[in-house]
């Protein structure tokens, strides 16, 4: 068999291995996504026609607290849902890393909605969440590969 070959049914194992992991945490991330960004829009732009949210002020602010919220979610989810089998028996042990690993996606998340209000001065409800959701896939990403490797790991 060639190294081409060979290369080509190692790669089809791996993905066939991890498909319905990847469609779970999809779905958790899809459903974190929805509530995080929606829980922003309110806090920030309110409800249609009600002339702002609570922390119109505090875009930031309020990236930090809806991420929070999808944080929580997202933990729940995918240690009892897409994790199930691989989670640790120690749940503050988890949750401690979970965290950590969250506070940075946190920080990638808000920090495209500080450059794109601070940096290229753009305000809006549409520039605030293409800047949000280019965080959130690079957060993702980073999310996906830390929860296998560090967070999800059987004890």
């Amino acid at each position: 068999m060639s190294v081409l070959a060979s290369l080509a049914l190692r790669a089809r194992d791996v993905i066939r291995g991890i498909w319905r992991e990847v469609a779970k945490f999809g779905t958790i991330g899809a459903l974190a996504f929805v509530l995080d960004n929606g829980g922003y829009t309110l806090l920030v732009f309110g409800l249609p026609g009600a002339g702002g949210g609570p922390m119109r002020a505090g875009p930031v602010q309020a990236s930090v607290i809806a991420t929070g919220v999808a944080t929580a979610f997202s933990w729940l989810g995918n240690r009892y849902w897409t994790y199930r089998l691989r989670h640790r028996e120690n749940a503050v042990r988890e949750l401690a890393l979970f965290t950590f690993v969250n506070i940075i996606g946190m920080a990638v998340t808000a920090g495209t909605v500080f450059l794109s209000r601070q940096l290229l001065g753009l305000d809006s409800a549409l520039s605030d969440n293409v800047a949000r959701t280019c965080g959130w896939i690079l957060a993702t990403l980073f999310r996906f590969f830390t929860y296998r490797r560090y967070v999800f790991i059987a004890a």
